[in-house]
């Protein structure tokens, strides 16, 4: 999977069966991965709400992902 600002973050969870994206999440302040909020919020605006860089996550993710 590609991760973009504009990915909603409940479609990343769907797509790591292994929920090995989850601790990446944690480490940057975001706890409530199974909250209302996450299934419609992108990672653009989850990290604006937790200040947290949106690019930085984003390249953690896609790095995740691409060594799955």
């Amino acid at each position: 999977m590609t991760v973009t600002k504009d990915t909603i973050i409940a479609e990343i969870l769907n797509n790591d069966p292994n929920q090995g994206c989850v601790p990446i999440f944690l480490a940057t302040g975001m706890h409530c991965l199974g909250c209302m909020a996450a299934h419609g919020e992108t990672v653009e605006q989850a990290c604006a709400v937790h200040g947290v860089d949106a690019d930085a996550l984003v390249a953690q993710l896609n790095d995740y992902f691409a060594h799955q």
